[in-house]
């Protein structure tokens, strides 16, 4: 059976990249775990001619990898600057007060939602990871433990709790039935409510080469053309966009009803249409050369670690992050050159990274040990990172 778009049912028949047989990248080992055979997966990415999107053809089961999560969002000081940026800049623009519901899908262990309830505004959380939304229920923030989809959307609807504001960071790429996770944000919002949706830009992936962003949990790689045409489908109109920094640049969306008429479309659409389409991002031909700058890259950073262990160094990982994993697995960098590897997130440490088994540790670690090298894996947060290990 050939594969088919997981938005317009198309068939795929064009590669983006081909990554290998991979872990999911964040299926950390215990050390029991070790000496057992650990399943390995094809991490390989297509574009739909139909509609332009790319996706994963070998998708994961949501609850294979949300159940239980290994990332805490207040781990990083960095996200957690974002976030209260965000509801800085939220609450006074769509007047959002405490007669307000905002409702986060995929809020994680609190970290945005927060900064509402501190200044009164009701919320409510919906995190599929037990062991994450412990943590938001513990500080007194509402979490429903769950995966969001149009099933729930009718529950939570039937409970009262429409919502003002709908915020969506770092999801939509995350859900493989696309189309019912859409129309279950377009009726679990209000009339006259607003969506906000952020995700990395797939212009600065192909643009960047940041293919280490590539792993089972993201199922789609979205350019604004594509995830313009996703929420149409469903009765929503995007009217604004914020270029953002985070996950080495990402697109921020906002969102209405079709029907609201209360918002008018921002210059920026247009202006994002235009760069898009001067990038070539509206030909396949574009995505074409991108598998071929990934395997230059993977070739070069094998040869500068085989440098290094000729001339003895020491080399260590900052950060087990899921794209950190991507990347050491695909280029075959294990603990043949890599010592160890540490982390801010308890939660992490004492593990070891999957497919490659490097053990993780404390920071406190790279003090102990001061390596020659240190390679940080979630260079999105480099700048943090650098800042906490002067």
């Amino acid at each position: 059976m050939p594969e088919r778009c997981k938005f317009c049912e198309a068939e795929l028949k064009h590669s983006f990249i081909d990554l290998g047989l991979t872990p999911l990248a964040n299926n950390f080992l215990r050390s029991e775990q070790l000496d057992q055979s650990e399943s390995l997966l094809p991490l390989r990415a297509y574009i739909c001619d139909s509609c332009l999107l790319v996706q994963l053809v070998d998708t994961v089961l949501p609850a294979e990898i949300f159940s239980e999560y290994a990332y805490y969002s207040s781990y990083s000081d960095t996200w957690l600057s974002h976030a209260q940026n965000y509801a800085e800049m939220i609450v006074p623009r769509f007047k959002i007060g405490n007669d307000s519901l905002v409702v986060e899908i995929a809020s994680n262990d609190g970290y945005l939602l927060q900064y509402f309830m501190q200044r009164g505004i009701p919320v409510y959380g919906i995190e599929p990871a037990k062991n994450v939304a412990a943590v938001a229920i513990n500080k007194g923030i509402p979490t429903c433990t769950g995966f969001f989809n149009n099933a729930l959307a009718r529950k939570l609807v039937t409970e009262g709790k429409n919502a003002d504001i709908i915020i969506a960071n770092n999801v939509l790429a995350h859900v493989p039935d696309l189309n019912d996770f859409v129309a279950g944000m377009k009726q679990l919002l209000k009339p006259e409510g607003i969506i906000t949706v952020e995700f990395p830009y797939l212009l600065n992936l192909i643009k960047l080469k940041q293919f280490d962003t590539i792993y089972h949990e993201h199922c789609f790689y979205f350019s604004f053309k594509t995830a313009q045409n996703v929420f149409a489908r469903h009765g929503l109109k995007i009217f604004d966009i914020d270029e953002i920094p985070t996950h080495g640049g990402s697109l921020r969306l906002f969102i209405s009803h079709v029907e609201y008429e209360g918002i008018t479309e921002t210059n920026r659409i247009s202006k994002l249409q235009s760069i898009e389409k001067e990038a070539g991002l509206d030909n396949i031909k574009t995505y074409s050369q991108f598998a071929d700058d990934v395997l230059l890259i993977k070739q070069n950073l094998l040869n500068f670690m085989i440098q290094l262990k000729h001339e003895e160094k020491h080399v260590a990982c900052y950060g087990a992050a899921a794209k950190g994993n991507t990347l050491l697995n695909y280029c075959g960098i294990g603990k043949d050159f890599i010592d160890f590897a540490v982390d801010n997130n308890p939660y992490k440490q004492g593990l070891f990274l999957p497919g490659t088994h490097i053990p993780i540790y404390s920071p406190e670690k790279l003090k102990q040990e001061k390596p020659d090298y240190v390679l940080i894996l979630p260079w999105n947060i480099k700048n943090e990172i650098i800042q906490n290990t002067e």
